[in-house]
Protein backbone atom coordinates (compact mmCIF):
# COMPACT_ATOMS: atom_id res chain seq x y z
CA UNK A 1 0.00 0.00 0.00
CA UNK A 2 1.15 3.87 -1.07
CA UNK A 3 2.30 5.70 1.75
CA UNK A 4 -0.33 9.22 1.71
CA UNK A 5 1.98 11.99 0.94
CA UNK A 6 0.35 15.59 1.02
CA UNK A 7 1.86 17.64 -1.38
CA UNK A 8 -0.36 20.93 -0.26
CA UNK A 9 2.18 22.80 0.27
CA UNK A 10 4.17 22.19 -3.10
CA UNK A 11 0.89 23.33 -4.89
CA UNK A 12 0.62 26.43 -3.42
CA UNK A 13 4.35 27.29 -4.01
CA UNK A 14 3.09 26.74 -7.45
CA UNK A 15 0.64 29.06 -7.20
CA UNK A 16 -2.15 26.19 -7.46
CA UNK A 17 -5.41 26.33 -5.55
CA UNK A 18 -5.66 24.70 -2.57
CA UNK A 19 -8.36 23.16 0.13
CA UNK A 20 -6.76 24.94 2.78
CA UNK A 21 -3.05 27.46 3.26
CA UNK A 22 -0.64 25.19 4.38
CA UNK A 23 2.05 26.15 6.85
CA UNK A 24 5.51 25.64 8.57
CA UNK A 25 7.50 27.60 10.57
CA UNK A 26 10.74 28.78 10.04
CA UNK A 27 12.99 27.06 13.18
CA UNK A 28 10.25 24.80 13.76
CA UNK A 29 12.79 22.15 14.58
CA UNK A 30 14.26 22.75 18.15
CA UNK A 31 13.91 25.84 20.01
CA UNK A 32 11.16 25.35 21.95
CA UNK A 33 10.98 21.75 21.49
CA UNK A 34 11.60 19.61 25.17
CA UNK A 35 13.23 17.04 23.17
CA UNK A 36 15.34 18.75 21.57
CA UNK A 37 16.50 20.49 24.84
CA UNK A 38 16.94 17.15 26.27
CA UNK A 39 19.46 16.38 23.25
CA UNK A 40 21.09 19.71 23.34
CA UNK A 41 22.09 18.48 26.95
CA UNK A 42 24.27 16.26 25.62
CA UNK A 43 25.11 17.21 21.82
CA UNK A 44 25.96 20.70 19.86
CA UNK A 45 24.04 21.79 16.80
CA UNK A 46 26.94 20.63 14.88
CA UNK A 47 27.18 17.22 16.74
CA UNK A 48 23.55 16.69 16.01
CA UNK A 49 23.89 17.66 12.27
CA UNK A 50 26.83 14.97 11.56
CA UNK A 51 24.54 12.52 12.64
CA UNK A 52 21.94 11.65 9.97
CA UNK A 53 19.90 9.54 12.30
CA UNK A 54 19.67 11.95 15.32
CA UNK A 55 19.08 15.17 13.07
CA UNK A 56 16.24 13.21 10.41
CA UNK A 57 14.38 13.04 14.02
CA UNK A 58 15.07 16.42 15.43
CA UNK A 59 13.85 17.66 11.54
CA UNK A 60 10.65 15.19 11.75
CA UNK A 61 9.58 16.47 15.17
CA UNK A 62 7.31 19.68 14.65
CA UNK A 63 5.48 17.54 11.40
CA UNK A 64 4.59 14.90 13.94
CA UNK A 65 3.67 17.11 16.79
CA UNK A 66 2.59 20.35 14.96
CA UNK A 67 1.22 19.01 11.71
CA UNK A 68 2.61 21.33 9.32
CA UNK A 69 2.46 20.73 5.75
CA UNK A 70 6.50 20.71 5.72
CA UNK A 71 9.41 20.01 7.24
CA UNK A 72 12.90 22.02 7.07
CA UNK A 73 16.04 20.09 7.25
CA UNK A 74 17.62 20.87 10.47
CA UNK A 75 20.91 23.14 10.44
CA UNK A 76 22.71 26.45 10.09
CA UNK A 77 23.18 28.33 7.40
CA UNK A 78 27.08 27.99 8.55
CA UNK A 79 26.95 24.31 7.77
CA UNK A 80 28.72 24.45 4.75
CA UNK A 81 31.73 26.79 5.61
CA UNK A 82 34.07 24.18 7.26
CA UNK A 83 34.35 22.74 3.35
CA UNK A 84 35.84 25.74 2.40
CA UNK A 85 38.32 26.32 5.44
CA UNK A 86 36.58 28.99 7.53
CA UNK A 87 36.60 27.94 11.32
CA UNK A 88 32.97 28.60 12.43
CA UNK A 89 31.88 27.88 16.12
CA UNK A 90 28.03 28.18 17.26
CA UNK A 91 28.27 30.00 20.42
CA UNK A 92 25.57 30.21 22.76
CA UNK A 93 24.32 33.57 23.13
CA UNK A 94 26.00 34.75 20.49
CA UNK A 95 25.50 32.87 17.21
CA UNK A 96 28.42 32.20 14.76
CA UNK A 97 31.74 32.85 15.34
CA UNK A 98 34.53 33.26 12.77
CA UNK A 99 38.62 33.04 13.59
CA UNK A 100 40.22 33.68 10.42
CA UNK A 101 38.10 36.77 9.28
CA UNK A 102 37.87 37.90 5.55
CA UNK A 103 39.76 40.62 4.70
CA UNK A 104 42.16 40.66 1.97
CA UNK A 105 41.81 39.19 -2.03
CA UNK A 106 44.52 36.27 -0.65
CA UNK A 107 41.89 35.42 1.99
CA UNK A 108 39.28 34.64 -0.68
CA UNK A 109 41.33 32.76 -2.66
CA UNK A 110 42.32 30.41 -0.17
CA UNK A 111 38.54 29.31 0.06
CA UNK A 112 37.76 25.99 -0.80
CA UNK A 113 35.22 24.21 -3.15
CA UNK A 114 32.75 22.81 -1.48
CA UNK A 115 32.35 18.99 -3.15
CA UNK A 116 28.98 17.58 -0.82
CA UNK A 117 28.98 14.11 -1.35
CA UNK A 118 32.52 14.24 0.34
CA UNK A 119 32.08 17.09 2.68
CA UNK A 120 29.09 17.00 3.78
CA UNK A 121 27.85 13.97 3.35
CA UNK A 122 25.79 13.59 6.74
CA UNK A 123 23.76 16.32 5.16
CA UNK A 124 22.64 14.31 2.02
CA UNK A 125 22.48 11.22 3.98
CA UNK A 126 19.55 13.17 6.53
CA UNK A 127 17.61 14.44 3.54
CA UNK A 128 17.79 10.92 1.95
CA UNK A 129 16.58 9.46 5.48
CA UNK A 130 13.43 11.65 5.62
CA UNK A 131 12.36 11.35 2.12
CA UNK A 132 12.73 7.61 1.31
CA UNK A 133 11.25 6.44 4.53
CA UNK A 134 9.81 8.96 7.28
CA UNK A 135 8.04 12.25 6.05
CA UNK A 136 4.38 12.65 4.46
CA UNK A 137 5.05 16.00 3.53
CA UNK A 138 7.70 17.76 1.62
CA UNK A 139 11.25 18.83 2.90
CA UNK A 140 12.91 22.12 2.35
CA UNK A 141 16.51 22.50 2.01
CA UNK A 142 18.17 25.63 2.45
CA UNK A 143 21.35 27.64 2.19
CA UNK A 144 22.30 30.94 3.27
CA UNK A 145 22.65 33.47 0.59
CA UNK A 146 26.22 35.21 -0.29
CA UNK A 147 25.79 38.34 1.44
CA UNK A 148 24.52 36.91 4.81
CA UNK A 149 27.27 34.42 4.46
CA UNK A 150 29.92 37.28 3.80
CA UNK A 151 28.63 39.16 6.79
CA UNK A 152 29.74 36.88 9.08
CA UNK A 153 33.12 35.71 7.37
CA UNK A 154 34.31 39.48 6.98
CA UNK A 155 32.82 40.74 10.75
CA UNK A 156 33.63 37.31 12.62
CA UNK A 157 30.52 37.16 14.07
CA UNK A 158 26.74 38.46 14.42
CA UNK A 159 26.77 42.20 13.50
CA UNK A 160 24.32 45.25 14.08
CA UNK A 161 25.67 47.66 11.40
CA UNK A 162 27.37 45.39 9.47
CA UNK A 163 30.18 48.01 8.99
CA UNK A 164 33.36 45.90 8.22
CA UNK A 165 30.71 44.31 5.36
CA UNK A 166 30.17 47.13 3.94
CA UNK A 167 33.52 48.72 4.02
CA UNK A 168 35.23 45.71 1.90
CA UNK A 169 32.30 46.18 -0.51
CA UNK A 170 32.74 49.61 -0.70
CA UNK A 171 36.63 49.92 -0.79
CA UNK A 172 37.68 46.62 -2.23
CA UNK A 173 35.77 46.07 -4.65
CA UNK A 174 37.62 43.57 -6.52
CA UNK A 175 37.75 41.17 -3.35
CA UNK A 176 33.63 41.69 -2.52
CA UNK A 177 33.06 40.14 -5.96
CA UNK A 178 35.41 37.18 -5.67
CA UNK A 179 33.81 36.50 -2.48
CA UNK A 180 29.92 36.52 -3.77
CA UNK A 181 31.50 34.32 -6.51
CA UNK A 182 32.94 31.80 -4.52
CA UNK A 183 30.36 31.65 -2.10
CA UNK A 184 27.29 31.79 -5.14
CA UNK A 185 29.37 28.42 -6.29
CA UNK A 186 28.96 26.86 -2.88
CA UNK A 187 25.33 27.35 -2.26
CA UNK A 188 24.54 26.02 -5.89
CA UNK A 189 26.96 22.82 -5.47
CA UNK A 190 25.59 22.77 -1.96
CA UNK A 191 21.87 23.21 -2.60
CA UNK A 192 21.56 21.37 -5.70
CA UNK A 193 22.60 18.32 -3.92
CA UNK A 194 20.01 18.59 -1.44
CA UNK A 195 17.17 18.71 -4.17
CA UNK A 196 19.45 15.42 -5.32
CA UNK A 197 19.08 13.67 -2.37
CA UNK A 198 15.36 14.53 -1.85
CA UNK A 199 14.59 17.76 -0.72
CA UNK A 200 11.49 19.18 -2.54
CA UNK A 201 11.97 22.85 -2.04
CA UNK A 202 14.44 25.03 -1.24
CA UNK A 203 14.28 28.45 0.51
CA UNK A 204 17.61 30.57 0.24
CA UNK A 205 18.18 32.76 3.59
CA UNK A 206 19.40 36.24 2.47
CA UNK A 207 18.40 37.13 6.13
CA UNK A 208 21.10 40.40 6.49
CA UNK A 209 20.81 41.90 3.08
CA UNK A 210 18.28 44.38 4.08
CA UNK A 211 21.30 46.35 5.75
CA UNK A 212 21.31 47.65 2.01
CA UNK A 213 20.13 50.34 0.17
CA UNK A 214 18.27 49.22 -3.13
CA UNK A 215 21.07 50.98 -5.59
CA UNK A 216 23.74 49.00 -3.34
CA UNK A 217 21.57 45.98 -3.52
CA UNK A 218 21.33 46.28 -7.55
CA UNK A 219 25.00 46.58 -8.00
CA UNK A 220 26.69 44.08 -5.03
CA UNK A 221 23.94 41.56 -4.96
CA UNK A 222 21.23 41.26 -7.55
CA UNK A 223 23.52 39.49 -10.37
CA UNK A 224 24.66 37.30 -8.38
CA UNK A 225 21.33 36.10 -6.81
CA UNK A 226 20.22 36.06 -10.01
CA UNK A 227 22.79 33.33 -11.23
CA UNK A 228 22.07 31.71 -8.17
CA UNK A 229 18.20 30.79 -9.04
CA UNK A 230 18.91 30.74 -12.55
CA UNK A 231 21.39 27.74 -11.65
CA UNK A 232 18.85 26.19 -9.48
CA UNK A 233 15.97 26.48 -11.49
CA UNK A 234 17.17 23.37 -13.76
CA UNK A 235 16.13 21.57 -10.59
CA UNK A 236 12.42 22.17 -11.17
CA UNK A 237 11.83 22.79 -7.64
CA UNK A 238 10.00 26.08 -5.92
CA UNK A 239 12.73 28.63 -4.62
CA UNK A 240 11.99 30.34 -2.34
CA UNK A 241 13.68 34.17 -0.89
CA UNK A 242 13.62 35.11 2.34
CA UNK A 243 15.37 38.26 4.47
CA UNK A 244 14.16 40.50 7.32
CA UNK A 245 13.79 44.00 6.96
CA UNK A 246 13.94 44.06 3.41
CA UNK A 247 10.33 45.24 2.57
CA UNK A 248 12.21 48.33 0.29
CA UNK A 249 14.01 45.22 -1.67
CA UNK A 250 10.71 42.93 -2.90
CA UNK A 251 10.36 45.22 -6.08
CA UNK A 252 14.12 43.83 -6.43
CA UNK A 253 13.36 39.71 -5.41
CA UNK A 254 9.93 40.18 -7.89
CA UNK A 255 12.88 40.52 -10.65
CA UNK A 256 14.48 37.63 -9.59
CA UNK A 257 13.85 33.89 -11.05
CA UNK A 258 12.40 32.87 -7.98
CA UNK A 259 8.66 31.11 -7.50
CA UNK A 260 8.12 32.14 -3.68
CA UNK A 261 9.15 35.64 -1.77
CA UNK A 262 8.88 35.14 1.94
CA UNK A 263 7.75 38.56 4.26
CA UNK A 264 9.22 39.35 7.25
CA UNK A 265 6.19 40.69 9.50
CA UNK A 266 6.68 43.94 8.78
CA UNK A 267 5.19 44.03 5.48
CA UNK A 268 1.99 42.58 5.16
CA UNK A 269 0.05 40.59 1.56
CA UNK A 270 -1.54 43.45 0.48
CA UNK A 271 1.45 46.29 1.28
CA UNK A 272 3.60 44.05 -1.21
CA UNK A 273 1.21 43.44 -3.88
CA UNK A 274 1.08 47.38 -3.81
CA UNK A 275 4.78 47.07 -4.17
CA UNK A 276 4.36 45.41 -7.33
CA UNK A 277 5.31 41.81 -6.38
CA UNK A 278 3.60 39.09 -7.69
CA UNK A 279 5.38 36.05 -6.75
CA UNK A 280 3.46 33.47 -4.49
CA UNK A 281 4.40 34.79 -0.80
CA UNK A 282 5.27 33.16 2.33
CA UNK A 283 4.08 34.90 5.65
CA UNK A 284 3.96 36.26 8.07
CA UNK A 285 2.91 36.61 11.88
CA UNK A 286 5.02 38.30 14.62
CA UNK A 287 6.65 35.31 15.96
CA UNK A 288 6.48 37.35 19.47
CA UNK A 289 2.57 37.42 19.16
CA UNK A 290 2.83 33.96 19.74
CA UNK A 291 4.02 34.61 23.74
CA UNK A 292 0.59 36.82 24.01
CA UNK A 293 -2.59 35.59 24.81
CA UNK A 294 -4.81 32.96 22.60
CA UNK A 295 -7.06 35.48 21.67
CA UNK A 296 -4.37 38.01 20.43
CA UNK A 297 -2.98 35.04 18.29
CA UNK A 298 -5.95 33.96 16.38
CA UNK A 299 -6.82 37.95 15.80
CA UNK A 300 -3.88 38.45 14.22
CA UNK A 301 -3.74 34.81 12.71
CA UNK A 302 -7.05 35.32 11.19
CA UNK A 303 -6.58 38.78 9.65
CA UNK A 304 -3.46 37.41 7.30
CA UNK A 305 -5.72 34.76 6.48
CA UNK A 306 -8.62 36.69 5.42
CA UNK A 307 -5.95 38.96 3.58
CA UNK A 308 -4.35 35.57 1.89
CA UNK A 309 -7.68 34.76 1.01
CA UNK A 310 -8.70 37.45 -0.79
CA UNK A 311 -5.13 37.18 -2.63
CA UNK A 312 -5.01 33.13 -2.77
CA UNK A 313 -1.26 32.81 -3.40
CA UNK A 314 0.10 32.58 0.49
CA UNK A 315 2.32 30.01 2.14
CA UNK A 316 1.73 31.17 6.41
CA UNK A 317 4.75 31.67 7.74
CA UNK A 318 6.08 33.42 10.35
CA UNK A 319 7.90 36.69 10.07
CA UNK A 320 11.04 35.49 11.57
CA UNK A 321 11.95 32.10 13.08
CA UNK A 322 10.53 30.22 16.86
CA UNK A 323 12.08 31.26 19.65
CA UNK A 324 12.94 29.21 22.33
CA UNK A 325 10.15 30.78 24.46
CA UNK A 326 7.43 29.71 22.66
CA UNK A 327 5.33 26.90 23.65
CA UNK A 328 5.14 23.69 21.54
CA UNK A 329 1.35 23.88 22.54
CA UNK A 330 0.62 26.85 21.03
CA UNK A 331 2.70 26.15 17.66
CA UNK A 332 -0.04 22.80 17.41
CA UNK A 333 -2.69 25.03 18.08
CA UNK A 334 -1.62 27.88 15.29
CA UNK A 335 -1.16 24.65 12.34
CA UNK A 336 -4.97 23.84 13.84
CA UNK A 337 -6.34 27.14 13.70
CA UNK A 338 -4.86 27.85 10.22
CA UNK A 339 -5.55 25.05 8.75
CA UNK A 340 -9.14 25.23 10.38
CA UNK A 341 -10.12 28.61 9.33
CA UNK A 342 -8.42 28.68 6.09
CA UNK A 343 -10.68 25.76 5.01
CA UNK A 344 -14.04 28.32 5.51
Amino acid sequence: MTKYFNDTILKAYKGEKTEYTPAWFMRQAGRSQKEYRKLKEKYSLFEITHQPELCAYVTRLPVEHYGVDAAILYKDIMSPLPSLGVDVEIKKGIGPVIDNPIQTYQDVERLGMINPKADVPYVLDTIRLLTEEQLDVPLIGFSGAPFTLASYMIEGGPSKNYSKTKKLMYSQPDVWFALMDKLADMTISYVKAQVDAGARAVQIFDSWVGALNVEDYRYYIKPVMERIFSELGTKNVPLIVFGVGARHLLPEWNDLPVDVIGLDWRTSIAEARRLGVTKVLQGNLDPTVLLADWETIETKTKAILDESKQDGNHVFNLGHGVTPDIKPETLKKLTELIHSYSRR
